[in-house]
Formats: C-alpha cells, sequence, structure tokens
C-alpha cells in the first residue's frame, strides 16, 4: 500500500488570502429539543428568532477580511436558499462524516478560484455564539504562523476518567488538567496543507487540528471562551438563545433581511458566487 504523500507546508508570511468554510451537512439528531421541528436538523432549527446557522454566519459576514464564506451542506439540501446573501455561499458537498464534507468544501473552494496557499478557517455551524471578533483574533494570531491555529478553551472543570462499577459508573482516577484545553472552531489552516492532511489521515478524524497533528505539526491554540459552546443536547438551545438575546443579537436580522426569503445583499455582484 502506498502511503500518501506528506501536505504540502508554506513558508510563515506567504501571502493568502482568507476563506470561511462551514460544514453543515449532519443531522444532529440528538440535539433537537422538545417541542422542536423533528424533521430539520439542529442548524436549521430557530434560536432566538432565527435558524441557528445564520446567527453562526452573521458573525462570518462581519469579518472584512474573509474573501468568501462557502456552507458545505448536503445534496439535495435547500435550505438556505430562501436566505441568500452576498457573503457566503452553499455548495452540495457534504459527506457521511464532518472530515468527508470538510473535505468536498475545500475541493469546492479550489473550484471557485482560491488557492492552495490561501488561508481556510472551518468553523461548526452549530456553534452560534462565535463572533466576529473572535474570528479576528484567531486571523491575527495564526496568519504568520508557520502551521495556523484552533480557537480553545483551557478546561476549567476538575476532569475525571470512568469506570462501570457496581451500582453503576464510578470514578477512576482524576486526570491533571493544567495542560488540558477544549477544542473549538474556527480552526484555520492553509487550504493546500489540510486538504493533504486530510487525505492522508482518512475521513474519521473529528476536527481539522487533527489531521494537521496526524501529519507532525503542532498547531496554535489561541484562546477562545466558554460561550463558543457546540449546541449538541437539548438543554443548549435554551443557553444558546439566552446569551443570544442578552447580546441584543440584531445583526442577523439586518443582515439577513428579517424576514423568510428576504435577500440582504445581492450574491451576483461577488465573483466567489459565480
Amino acid at each position: 500500500m502506498t502511503e500518501m504523500p506528506a501536505p504540502p507546508s508554506f513558508a510563515p508570511g506567504t501571502p493568502g488570502r482568507f476563506w470561511g468554510l462551514v460544514p453543515c451537512a449532519g443531522t444532529g439528531s440528538r440535539a433537537v429539543p422538545a417541542g422542536a421541528a423533528a424533521d430539520l436538523p439542529k442548524q436549521y432549527q430557530v434560536v432566538a428568532g432565527h435558524p441557528l446557522v445564520l446567527h453562526t454566519l452573521t458573525a462570518f459576514a462581519g469579518v472584512a477580511r474573509l474573501a468568501g464564506t462557502l456552507v458545505a451542506v448536503a445534496p439535495g439540501d435547500h435550505f438556505l436558499d430562501a436566505y441568500p446573501h452576498a457573503s457566503y455561499a452553499t455548495e452540495p458537498c457534504g459527506g457521511p462524516t464532518r472530515a468527508a464534507t470538510v473535505l468536498g468544501g475545500l475541493r469546492a473552494l479550489l473550484a471557485r478560484g482560491a488557492l492552495p496557499a490561501d488561508w481556510v478557517l472551518v468553523h461548526d455551524a452549530a456553534r452560534c455564539l462565535i463572533t466576529a471578533e473572535r474570528i479576528d483574533a484567531l486571523i491575527d494570531a495564526c496568519a504568520h504562523d508557520a502551521v495556523g491555529g484552533l480557537l480553545g478553551h483551557k478546561l476549567a472543570d476538575t476532569l475525571k476518567t470512568a469506570t462501570d462499577g457496581p451500582g453503576g459508573v464510578r470514578v477512576a482516577s482524576t486526570v491533571e488538567r493544567s495542560d488540558k484545553w477544549l477544542a473549538q472552531t474556527p480552526q484555520m489552516f492553509r487550504i493546500g496543507t489540510l486538504l493533504g492532511a486530510i487525505e492522508r489521515a482518512g475521513l474519521s478524524v473529528t476536527d481539522e487540528a487533527s489531521a494537521i497533528e496526524a501529519a507532525g505539526l503542532h498547531p496554535r491554540l489561541v484562546p477562545g471562551g466558554a460561550q463558543n459552546f457546540k449546541v449538541t443536547y437539548p438543554d443548549d438551545f435554551a443557553l444558546a438563545t439566552a446569551v443570544l438575546m442578552l447580546r441584543m443579537h440584531s445583526g442577523t436580522l439586518e443582515r439577513f433581511g428579517g424576514a423568510r426569503g428576504v435577500a440582504a445583499g445581492d450574491p451576483h455582484n461577488n465573483p466567489f458566487f459565480s
């Protein structure tokens, strides 16, 4: 069996544009809260008055340095057609795993004119509390890095390992937490490097940094925040709604037209969408 070649590397300071990539092809059935639309995946459930993913895309729309954002959806998924906007495009390149969807998205970016040396910021659709300021901070920290990096949150809670025992699950040990971080997104790497790393690592890797690490590289950790959590379980919707309402997140209404089917901006004015 022939080993896959190492992913390409680029010298620090190599010029490159910045692109957003939002994998949005998952079903997320375990996260759908009671009373929600059971036929919609979690990224399309309404949170604080708008589909969850629109809050995510609002943050990316607020980052002026991004050349464009690609939303990688499942084939046949036309949900976002009702919310056209000049800051993003959709591509039906979703696959059976996150890595497969990201790989399809990277190839689609290249087909649309992105270059291997350009940077891509991959972000979970369900991390709807990300802000433009956090995205900009990641770009500032990694734009001149030899590898790239990701947002992360230093572990604050005591961490336990568990084992099945009499009467239920029992603590097996306490894990040293001083060097432990929770991986978040966006995760920012050169397109060519990340594409090669995923092709080499395989489609079972759970995040982009894992593929980069498997290639022998060490991504930079950039402090994120506790609010940048991934909506995963039903209770998470209530927390995300509370935070978004507290922020008075009017940017979603302004950028996406407020009502279903009203476009804010003309995507045809952006060559990225041609």
